[in-house]
């Protein structure tokens, strides 16, 4: 009877262990495949599942986020967040539409005299020797908070005289315990524009300012000569102490601003973060020996007004904008183009603005990462790579681009827009023997401009995102001519209401005509060889110039490639030393003179340093530029701008290239989605839905849990045996 209790009760035993084994394995699979809060791949905290955030990415760090510093693209998505200027473009109106931002309205010029006395509004350019632009500011406005401007309970800064061993011991901005804000007035916009003005800042606009702002160019030669007589060249100058001539203070919400001349481009530079406010304040705190090598710089951490500010700069991990609590506050615009309504664009009419308490940049160098990402739900919106175009996109019978049925399925959405900007291949007309104004040189490079078919390498090299070029104004800036009215009749015929490139037969007659049949020198005997010079490297690179060499052989000519890095290739052109090359622009403002300019002849880079990078130099062109510049958009205007592109599309100092087309991809759950490529601070117009976003993100990433199950049994059968062996060990020793 014992030992079958016994028995009995080991029976028992091994049937509760089996029991609690299957539990544990059971709970372990529930546990795997559970509703927890989030996906378990999941790169953002618990917490911040549900939040009012929207996640993208950066893939380079930015190098200046100081306004009177900062001129690329990389660097505005993050200031135009920050930084108020006077003016902003309109987000939904199209042609593009400068509307008040910090300003009360959108300053229209007075035109003074040599006297300083007022003229009519319709007075001639030369007529003119003085504008002045008032503008009137919102009050209300404060910056974010910033221990520049915290102040202990005497009014006495707290932190603009500290000592070194406690800079010894700051690693961020955060590590002051202490902030403070106060209300944005004129005197700050105007130490901006001194700032603009200082030499050591090195502002890439002061050339153009101190050709048109009175006083500009004076001030920068005083401010130099006073840091010269500090040690080392560093330490705070004091912009108060100091004047301009041409900015002046009327009260505490108004100052003017006086020009040379007439300028109509300047409201335009008013919408750029160059001409936002810097509190005095900011610039000592900041001035102090030893910050900027801790990285406390403005360069590293801006102070605005504007809706968002930068609560986290780790440009080797993620940078993060959060909602400005000092922000006076902004209405979704309630008018819109006419499709805007039913589009959704008007949905939030008068919403206040920001719509997001935080925007999350993470740093992906890598673009299969970051499209993986975009694709599992955790980036809001995604560019559209070269390695994942197919997968997201297709053309359909008409050229029209759509999305394939996998993005469909996901309830991703498509944005498009050809950009304000242009890609050329420019001959250097100061070169003998591809450049000049000769007869025979034009037509050369007319025939070259005939052979060389972009719409191929935009079809090969960017997956159909591009419009041919026909000129140099790209789509949507006035003066440029669309449809069969814009046609380049150099480079293209019209059959059947569509532009077609000219044959080849025509440029190698074309070819004879300059001199070169089959690319043979009828002087010399020789074959033609032109140098093109390049700044690419790489698997891509090659590819592209190995097919440009292709387009050349057409016509006979050898073109070598010379490959280069940057800064070779940029003192190339600025000695004129090479022959073809590609180059771009982009618009800093839509309007004709931002293109134009690149080939106007006193801009000529090797003779003037300016960025006509071609040299071209034509004085019918020069003197029809000079009468165009600063006239206001008109029918006058566009018969003169029409006579300029005539000239430019005989002379061929480029060929025109392509404008590019943006495409970019975002989730249903990221709202008013517009292109505006004028515009950079559009973060505040942008909408999430969290609840749907962490729905999809469940939903696309279920945890793969075979792996481990299988594991788990594998570890199991593995143990049976030893199992086994113990056992019969164990009644052996029993019996």
């Amino acid at each position: 009877m014992q030992n079958y209790g016994q028995q009995n009760q080991s029976g028992l035993e091994r049937r509760r262990t089996r029991w609690v084994g299957w539990g544990v394995l059971l709970f372990l699979l529930l546990w795997l495949t559970g509703c927890g809060e989030r996906a378990w791949n999941a790169p953002y905290p618990s917490s911040e599942s549900k939040s009012n955030t929207l996640y993208s990415s950066f893939d380079e760090r930015p190098k200046h986020l100081d306004p009177a510093r900062s001129y690329a693209a990389n660097e505005y998505a993050f200031i135009a967040q920050i930084y108020e200027p006077p003016l902003q473009y309109h987000f939904l109106k199209r042609p593009y539409e400068l509307v008040p931002l910090a300003a009360t309205t959108v300053p229209v010029p007075l035109f003074l005299d040599k006297d300083g006395e007022p003229l009519p509004g319709d007075a001639t350019a030369d007529q003119i020797a003085f504008s002045e632009y008032e503008i009137n500011l919102k009050p209300g406005s404060r910056y974010q908070p910033h221990p520049a401007l915290a102040k202990d309970e005497t009014g006495q800064f707290l932190y603009h005289q500290l000592a070194p061993e406690a800079i010894a011991k700051l690693n961020t901005l955060a590590d002051f315990s202490e902030t403070g804000s106060r209300e944005v007035t004129a005197d700050d916009y105007i130490y901006q524009i001194k700032r603009l003005a200082n030499p050591k800042l090195h502002s890439p606009i002061a050339s153009i300012m101190a050709e048109y702002i009175v006083g500009f160019s004076e001030l920068g030669k005083a401010l130099s000569a006073e840091s010269e007589g500090q040690p080392g060249g560093n330490g705070f100058l004091d912009l108060r102490n100091h004047s301009m001539a041409g900015v002046t203070k009327l009260d505490r919400y108004r100052f003017k601003i006086r020009l040379h001349g007439k300028y109509p481009q300047f409201v335009y530079w008013l919408a750029m973060t160059f001409f936002a406010p810097m509190p005095w304040e900011a610039d000592l705190f900041y001035s102090q020996p030893g910050l900027e090598k801790r990285n406390i710089s403005l360069n590293w951490y801006p102070i605005g007004s504007g809706p968002f500010m930068l609560s986290e700069n780790n440009p080797n991990l993620r940078m993060v904008l959060s909602r400005n609590p000092n922000f006076r506050g902004e209405a979704y615009p309630q008018e819109g183009e006419a499709a805007d309504a039913a589009q959704g664009m008007l949905a939030d009419a008068g919403k206040p603005l920001p719509m997001i308490d935080k925007a999350i940049y993470s740093l992906e160098k890598e673009v299969i990462p970051r499209w993986n990402k975009f694709l599992q739900g955790y980036y809001d919106t995604s560019g559209v790579s070269s390695d994942s175009f197919d997968q997201a996109v297709k053309f359909g019978a008409g050229g029209d681009a759509n999305l394939t049925d996998e993005m469909l399925e996901r309830n991703i959405r498509l944005a498009t827009a050809v950009e304000t900007s242009i890609f050329y291949l420019g001959f250097n007309m100061a070169d003998p023997v591809i450049g000049g104004d000769s007869e025979e040189n034009q037509t050369l490079r007319q025939a070259i401009s005939i052979a060389v078919n972009f719409e191929e390498f935009i079809s090969i090299f960017r997956n159909g995102r591009g419009v041919v070029a026909q000129g140099p104004l790209p789509i949507g800036i006035f003066g440029s001519r669309e449809g069969l009215e814009g046609v380049n009749p150099v480079v293209f015929d019209i059959e059947n209401g569509k532009p077609k490139r000219k044959s080849l037969e025509e440029a190698r007659a074309l070819m004879v005509k300059a001199g070169y049949p089959n690319g043979k020198s009828v002087k010399t005997g020789k074959a033609l060889v032109l140098n093109y010079e390049s700044a690419s490297a790489g698997p891509d690179s090659k590819a592209q110039l190995n097919w440009m060499r292709k387009q050349f052989k057409q016509l006979g000519i050898q073109l070598v490639i010379r490959a280069t890095d940057y800064n070779r290739f940029q003192e190339k052109l600025r000695k004129g030393t090479g022959q073809l090359f590609m180059f771009g622009w982009n618009a800093d403002y839509p309007d004709p003179e931002n293109f134009l300019f690149l080939l106007y002849g006193p801009n000529g880079k090797v003779a003037h340093a300016g960025e006509n990078a071609v040299n071209y130099d034509n004085p019918e062109f020069n003197r029809l530029f000079d009468q165009m510049k600063n006239m206001d958009n008109s029918p006058e205007r566009q018969q003169i701008i029409d006579k300029m592109v005539a000239i430019l599309r005989h002379d061929a100092p480029w060929i025109w290239g392509f404008y590019p087309k943006g495409f970019s991809l975002y989730h249903n759950w990221y709202g008013n989605v517009k292109p505006n490529l004028m515009a950079n601070n559009t973060l505040k117009y942008k909408r999430i839905d969290p609840e749907v976003r962490h729905q999809r993100q469940q939903a696309w990433n279920p945890p793969v849990v075979w792996p481990l199950v299988l594991l788990i049994i594998v570890l199991v059968v593995t143990a049976i045996p030893a199992v086994l062996v113990y056992r019969r060990h164990e009644r052996s020793a029993a019996r």
